[in-house]
């Protein structure tokens, strides 16, 4: 179901979890954290939309680390229900698309909640200070393969390591999070 996400709060502070990474190791919100900032973002393998955003993805996080800001996937949707999204699965997709972030599990979808994320993909953009500065889109692209789409979720965060305002807070949109 096509869903997009709500306006921004702007008193919302990150919220602390321990998930599984698809190494086998656990993180936790400090583990991720970065000097200028923090990226967080709930996808999953299946979603159309997030297979079409998966490069662009990858190449935004990547030049995002370079600027101080840490980045992490978690994958929240019920994977009993669609086997696609399973762990081993959450692997391959990392594999296929070369994650250079850790790509979280949220089994119990707990996360999910305590960020109030509905959709796949979810990006959620922190200050230093771990303050909601961002939640949005990647770009204005959404199933098109546009590669000239302004890069809206680089360009706020850049402006959130730099501490000045935010560009764009224009909502994502994807598939809903796949609840139990």
């Amino acid at each position: 179901m096509l869903t997009e996400s709500p306006n921004i709060d702007k008193n919302f502070v990150a919220k602390e979890f321990n998930l599984k990474n698809i190494d086998g190791k656990f993180y936790n919100l400090n583990d991720i954290r970065g000097k200028n900032g923090t990226l967080i973002f709930f996808i999953c393998n299946h979603c159309p939309y997030v297979k079409a955003i998966v490069k662009k993805l990858v190449r935004d996080v990547s030049e995002l680390k370079l600027l101080g800001i840490n980045s992490v996937g978690i994958m929240s949707n019920d994977y009993e229900s669609y086997p696609e999204d399973s762990y081993d699965n959450m692997k391959t997709f990392s594999k296929i698309n070369n994650f250079s972030f850790p790509y979280l599990i949220d089994e119990t979808q707990e996360i999910a909640k305590n960020y109030k994320a509905v959709c796949t993909p979810d990006f959620f953009g922190f200050n230093d200070k771990l303050n909601l500065k961002y939640r949005g889109r990647l770009d204005s692209s959404a199933l098109k393969n546009d590669e000239y789409a302004t890069r809206e979720l680089f360009y706020s965060m850049k402006a959130i390591s730099e501490k000045k305002e935010v560009p764009y807070n224009n909502p994502s949109i994807g598939c809903s999070i796949k609840w139990k």
